[in-house]
């Protein structure tokens, strides 16, 4: 490994978003938060066991598509709901309601608070790309292309699988590889010499089951076994310790 960290013969990096690219996972994770307590404690009543935004955010919704990742949770407290349709209103008690709720509530945190980059991570974008890499990016979020905007960070990236794409597209989100199946693809790059690179647990089973060349997990909350388990073959806390590891050679 003399390039970025990375095996020799990959040619393509696939990253995630939230949690590698920008500072949005812990605004993700308090959206969640907020709507998934105001439903328990209507369902349950005030002794209602709230939404942990660091267990349970990692281990049911981080990295999922919105509606997967109300499903998740919720049946980890053994409730279900109808599915609803994408239009539901963000008060309708149903799936997509709820995931439609947290939407509502995510895009006024960001609007308030704004987005910031990780600029480890873009400093490690703008180097591989000088080297003729390609890049795409891969984010189950709807709201991907805006967030990029905000950044600055558009013109980084080849390509975009988001959850716009998936949804035009039908590809189930993660942990199926198929989100990153198509981005490989977009690049015309097989997916065995390029590299996912993820912090969430989901995003590592993708890398795996994808049989990806490299998976890179980026651990920013303290997961660095839980990444190792779930597929990665390397962390690391920040993309810029892998320039370090002689990304200019």
């Amino acid at each position: 490994m003399t390039r970025f960290g990375l095996p020799d013969d990959i040619t393509a990096c696939l990253f995630d978003l939230d949690g590698v690219v920008t500072r949005t996972a812990t605004v993700h994770a308090a959206a969640w938060k907020e709507t998934f307590d105001a439903f328990l404690r209507e369902r349950q009543g005030a002794d209602f066991r709230p939404f942990d935004p660091v267990a349970d955010y990692d281990e049911y919704v981080d990295g999922r598509p919105r509606a997967d990742g109300v499903r998740t949770f919720l049946a980890s407290r053994g409730i279900r709901l109808p599915e609803g349709s994408p239009d539901d209103p963000p008060d309708a008690q149903t799936v997509h309601g709820i995931g439609n709720r947290k939407n509502e509530l995510l895009l006024r945190r960001i609007r308030a608070g704004g987005v910031e980059p990780y600029e480890g991570t873009l400093r490690y974008i703008e180097a591989v790309r000088a080297a003729g890499l390609r890049t795409a990016l891969v984010s189950s979020s709807a709201n991907a292309r805006d967030v990029l905007r905000s950044v600055g960070a558009e013109h980084l990236f080849d390509v975009c699988v988001d959850g716009v794409v998936a949804r035009e597209r039908a590809l189930p989100g993660k942990p199926h590889p198929d989100t990153f199946l198509a981005a490989a693809h977009d690049l015309g790059t097989d997916p065995a010499r390029a590299a996912v690179f993820e912090d969430a647990l989901a995003g590592m089973e993708a890398g795996r089951s994808g049989r990806f060349g490299y998976v890179v997990g980026v651990d920013r909350v303290g997961q660095r076994d839980a990444l190792y388990a779930h597929g990665a073959d390397v962390v690391v806390e920040d993309l810029a310790d892998l320039l370090a590891q002689g990304g200019a050679a």
